[in-house]
């Protein structure tokens, strides 16, 4: 019997799959919590706070450019996150990124502003969120194929789509606590948020070190597939593989930015008193997103990845004018209106998907690597979408910014094509698929005996 025979033996087995998603989609919910505190808060208050009050669009920009730095480091944290997991487990890389990242988010709330201590200011923020960045390149891919390698054969989808669900839930929790802070007034209403989330880092740790290691991993240890550089292996095996992931996250990544960030703050501008209602519905399409990421996942488990995904792109292609047409005119259903197709919709859509699809285009030794590289490279892109938008918004007018949103869908399409189907008709078609099917299939069997 292998190592991974035998662990999936263990009383609870089936309760451990559910365990680890959940595990996963908590810690997931924290970091987007972190990221999701900061976008707001450079949408509405740290301009002003860490660049310049005299200049609010300028000093916006500046923030946002800001925001997009902390992606910068992403790539880094995925490299490092990738070889620790695919050399020496997920669940160690797990718990270290949450640490990095709770305490990076928490040393936000306690940075001195530009007043104070001057140009010294703007440079600890970036090195804060250079640091918040690190850690969350790691998270993800750990988190997701953690998940991924624990679900039953059948039902990759929807359980790969739980941490994914943990972004939406991150997103409710922030908004949630700026909707509360903005009463508070002055500093306290951006403070606040980032030194909360100490009491969610504590949670979180504890939850996910109850976990085992994922049994793909343990068996390919067994098995002696343990590679010495996997992100090397992965970079010169799959690098087409890579490139494709990038695309099919722009359309993802960007897109949500451009709704929860740029729009926050673009609407805010031209409508200074749709501040609470922008956040409102924030709030709104984020809570209904929960359900609708896994909804996303069960059912590319039964009508396949691509088209799941590939409805969500062409939505967004559809989706890209009408959006700043709705929100130009200030009223407060078309804004709501706006952030539900945008998130709970059309983001949803993808996101559900992204966890099982990218897990089944590699190999267990290198899988880790090459879809956390894929992810995070992209992820350093889109995070300067904001800035980009807001530029060519600022050049253009809403028309610019449209026009960016339909184009990177339109990427995205480009990888939804050029990428191959790996789930049809209860069958997969994964990367080893027959190594990888007899493992799932003798851990279900040794689960349901027992």
């Amino acid at each position: 019997m292998t190592t991974t025979q035998r662990s999936a033996a263990k009383p609870g087995g089936g309760n451990q799959k559910l365990r680890t998603a959940i595990a996963a989609g908590v810690g997931a919910a924290i970091e987007n919590y972190d990221f999701a505190a900061f976008g707001t808060a450079s949408a509405l208050y740290l301009g002003a706070a860490f660049f310049s009050a005299a200049d609010p669009i300028m000093g916006t920009l500046m923030a946002f450019l800001t925001f997009g730095v902390g992606f910068l480091a992403r790539p880094f944290g995925g490299v490092v996150g990738g070889h620790l997991g695919d050399r020496y487990g997920r669940k160690p890389v797990l718990v270290m990124s949450l640490i990095v990242m709770g305490s990076s988010t928490f040393a936000m709330g306690l940075l001195p502003t530009y007043a104070q201590i001057g140009v010294l200011a703007p440079i600890l923020l970036v090195t804060v969120r250079l640091i918040q960045g690190l850690a969350y390149g790691a998270e993800w891919g750990g988190a997701v194929m953690m998940t991924f390698e624990h679900a039953p054969r059948r039902q990759k989808g929807v359980y790969s789509a739980v941490p994914q669900a943990g972004t939406p839930t991150g997103i409710a929790l922030a908004t949630v606590v700026f909707l509360f802070s903005v009463q508070l007034g002055g500093e306290w209403a951006w403070r606040v948020p980032f030194l909360a989330s100490a009491v969610l880092i504590g949670v979180g740790i504890f939850i996910r070190l109850k976990i085992e290691e994922s049994p793909d991993f343990e068996e390919a240890k067994g098995k002696g597939e343990i590679l010495a550089s996997p992100v090397k292996e992965a970079v010169s095996r799959e690098w087409a593989t890579i490139l494709r992931i990038i695309a099919l996250r722009l359309v993802e990544s960007c897109g949500y930015y451009v709704v929860a960030t740029f729009l926050l703050s673009h609407i805010k501008t031209n409508h200074p008193d749709t501040e609470n209602v922008t956040l409102i519905a924030l709030l709104l399409a984020a809570t209904i997103a929960i359900p609708m990421v896994i909804v996303s996942g069960a059912l590319s488990d039964r009508f396949g990845r691509k088209r799941v995904y590939m409805f969500g792109v062409l939505a967004s292609i559809a989706f890209g004018f009408p959006m700043f047409m709705l929100t130009n005119g200030g009223n407060e259903l078309a804004i709501i209106l706006v952030f539900v197709i945008g998130i709970s919709v059309i983001w949803a859509s993808v996101a559900g998907v992204q966890g099982a699809w990218f897990g089944e285009l590699f190999p267990t030794n290198t899988r880790t690597s090459g879809v956390s590289l894929g992810y995070q490279l992209a992820a350093s892109i889109a995070g300067f979408s904001p800035f980009i938008v807001g530029v060519l918004t600022a050049a253009l007018g809403w028309i610019g910014g449209s026009t960016f949103y339909v184009l990177i869908a339109v990427i995205g399409l480009i990888g939804v094509v050029a990428t191959r189907e790996t789930w049809r008709g209860g069958k997969s078609r994964l990367t080893g698929e027959s190594e990888v099917a007899k493992a799932d299939q003798a851990r279900e069997i040794g689960a349901a005996v027992k």
